[in-house]
């Protein structure tokens, strides 16, 4: 059996004190960077493993943050979670996953499993229905960073794309190629992103004054299977003939109009024009490219990350009214292409 390596090993091989590597180890001390990383080379060439647990309650401090999303195997949450956790490396901090699959009960068992694991900070999707337990983290002064939403009426850092302005320019995108009867497909379920999609949609009919058509607006069940969200999709667009482009909120619902419409053997755009919110691989290869929204997710985890370190390592800094909304970009691709 291979020898658990110690504290005291790693300074014998560094010929470094105890409480030298006990500062690296732990992230503490004013350590010059040569001895910092001869220190940390030699603890990981050795295979040196510290018991966080033990290492929080004696110092209070764990190193971990706990990331709480939608859905950790999703695309755009699983780009987020990358940036996140190598940004949070190069500080010292590991990162716990958790995914709440819009779940209330599974939101709250997993901030509960959370403190318990004594976390230093959270980096949180907010879900309707969590704002108690997100206070709660900081009643007990524990950083919070809100990110992909916000609670509306919370004092909470947040990070997440420009929503309704993202969709203003999408619409716009379909206006200037001449379509006017524009549908949106979206979820029915209460996130404030997917709230504020909508309103750019309807704020954008309304400022190139086109009526905007309630049964023009597809509502799908969140926890709708895959068949039946594209049955529901053909019918939409069946009793809807009138349509010549759609608007859909996200890339998952993006995918399955493509079926949908590929069922009903619809041509893109002759017979109608898609927009996809948050970009995909499949829309750059699916004929003829899927014109979408393409979120920041780099500069949104990279602000996330980064305010939430701000308070873990100065928690004297007061940020709970930075509030950033990023500008996202439009792909431009065959589906909008002029009538």
């Amino acid at each position: 059996m291979k020898k658990t390596v110690s504290i005291k090993d790693i300074a014998k091989l560094t010929d470094s004190s105890i409480t030298t590597v006990s500062f690296v180890l732990n992230g503490k001390g004013r350590i010059s960077e040569a001895t910092r990383k001869k220190i940390l080379d030699v603890a990981e060439k050795n295979g040196y493993q510290a018991n966080r647990m033990a290492v929080g309650l004696r110092t209070g401090v764990s190193k971990v943050i706990g990331l709480v999303v939608e859905n950790i195997g999703g695309h755009f949450f699983g780009a987020l979670a990358k940036v996140i956790e190598e940004e949070a490396e190069k500080h010292g901090y590991r990162i716990i996953y958790c995914s709440t699959n819009n779940d209330i009960q599974k939101g709250r068992e997993v901030i509960k499993m959370l403190s318990q694991q004594l976390v230093d900070g959270y980096i949180i999707t907010p879900l309707k229905g969590l704002e108690d337990e997100v206070l709660a983290l900081t009643t007990n002064n524990k950083p919070v960073v809100l990110i992909d939403g916000y609670f509306p009426g919370l004092n909470i850092p947040h990070v997440l794309v420009d929503n309704t302005g993202s969709v203003v320019n999408g619409i716009n995108c379909f206006i200037k190629e001449g379509y006017k009867k524009i549908g949106f497909v979206t979820v029915d379920i209460e996130l404030v992103q997917l709230t504020e999609r909508l309103q750019g949609y309807s704020d954008t009919l309304k400022q190139n004054n086109i009526k905007e058509v309630k049964k023009n607006i597809l509502k799908l069940p969140f926890d709708i299977d895959k068949y039946n969200a594209v049955e529901v999709i053909k019918n939409y667009i069946l009793k809807n003939k009138n349509l010549d482009a759609i608007f859909f909120a996200t890339n998952y619902l993006g995918i399955l109009g493509l079926q949908a419409l590929k069922e009903l053997k619809l041509s893109i755009p002759d017979d109608i024009a898609v927009i996809s919110f948050d970009d995909n691989e499949l829309f750059d290869l699916y004929p003829p490219g899927i014109t979408s929204i393409k979120q920041p997710t780099y500069e949104i985890a990279k602000s996330a990350i980064d305010i939430l370190l701000s308070q873990l390592m100065d928690n004297k800094t007061d940020i709970s009214d930075l509030k950033l909304q990023i500008p996202s970009t439009i792909i431009e691709r065959g589906s909008t292409r002029a009538k």
